[in-house]
């Protein structure tokens, strides 16, 4: 009896082995889904290849097909840290992305493939902003007054020292140029506006008009300026000493804009919010979108979409209509 059952079990065993080791058809994995409409995203941005987005986890996403789908892109380094700019140059081919951990990624196919740059695994402060300018410079600046430079597309960098500015400790949060290349702004914590008219070359601190943080700026024609950041705080320049408040009516800190072909000016901020402005950001209306988000980064496509980046994933809104926002999100297959 026992010789049986130690042959049935050695069958059994065998059988087992047989079927471990035996060749069979593996039914193919499913496609993987990138939840574009639950990730935390920072900016957007449009290249030669397509639409690009950047945020959490270091993770730059781009889209062929106008958002209908998007994709990873290549990284030489997964640092998986927060992304918090991308920018091209006028070619739509080279650029750059700046991020936490002091991280810099360049590109030089629109933003299919990056390369690290600089990375810092110790005491490495947030880069919030990055910028080429016409010299052919870049301009890196983030947390607690850093700003470093780069002649050579970034493979050295070098302390960028503001000598008639009072920088300090203050996080500098954006880099904006204008049209021509000829006037700069960076604008930060505290109140912080240093100003260049001469493509960069020297920088100013502009007196303070205001006590708040300001989180971004744009470029207005007549080499005007608006900044605006914390609390529906915004200010607009017209190219001489006088900054004057904007009418915002909500204290809602914005973070991105856009400028449409009619010349309505776009911010998109906390609360899912969009504010848009007919007299050169004298006065914005407010709007609604889907959720109750934080509106990061807003982009705009030849189409009349703007694609808009938040906290809480991307989504598509179309300018051409005065009603009540309807978004509708982008989801990858």
């Amino acid at each position: 009896m026992r010789t049986l059952v130690g042959l049935a079990m050695a069958a059994l065993v065998a059988l087992a082995a047989a079927q471990a080791f035996a060749p069979r058809n593996t039914p193919p994995l499913a496609a993987t889904r990138l939840a574009v409409d639950k990730m935390h995203f920072n900016t957007l941005a449009t290249s030669s290849a397509g639409l690009l987005a950047g945020g959490e986890l270091g993770h730059i996403l781009i889209s062929r097909d106008k958002g209908k789908s998007w994709q990873p892109t290549q990284l030489s380094h997964d640092r998986q840290a927060l992304i918090t700019q991308i920018v091209f140059d006028k070619d739509g081919l080279t650029g750059m992305a700046v991020g936490h951990e002091g991280w810099i990624l360049g590109t030089r196919d629109g933003g299919l493939s990056w390369s690290e740059l600089q990375f810092q695994e110790k005491n490495g402060e947030p880069l919030m902003s990055v910028a080429r300018l016409p010299s052919g410079n870049w301009i890196a600046v983030g947390s607690f007054g850093r700003a470093i430079q780069s002649s050579n597309e970034g493979k050295d960098w070098t302390a960028l020292e503001f000598p008639d500015a009072k920088v300090d400790d203050k996080h500098l949060n954006r880099i904006v140029g204008s049209a021509d290349g000829q006037h700069w702004l960076i604008v930060g914590e505290r109140g912080l506006v240093l100003r260049s008219d001469n493509q960069g070359q020297d920088w100013k601190t502009v007196p303070e008009f205001y006590n708040g943080s300001f989180y971004n700026a744009l470029s207005l024609p007549n080499s005007g300026w608006l900044a605006y950041g914390m609390r529906g705080n915004a200010y607009v320049n017209q190219g001489d000493a006088l900054w004057t408040q904007a009418t915002i009516p909500a204290p809602v800190a914005f973070f991105g804009h856009a400028v449409l072909p009619d010349g309505r000016l776009l911010l998109v901020g906390q609360g899912s919010m969009l504010a848009t402005s007919s007299n050169q950001g004298a006065a914005f209306s407010l709007t609604r979108l889907k959720g109750r988000a934080t509106l990061t980064d807003i982009q705009l496509q030849p189409d009349g979409t703007v694609w808009i980046a938040s906290d809480a994933g991307l989504q598509m809104h179309r300018t051409d209509t005065t009603e009540t926002a309807k978004a509708t999100t982008g989801v990858a297959p």
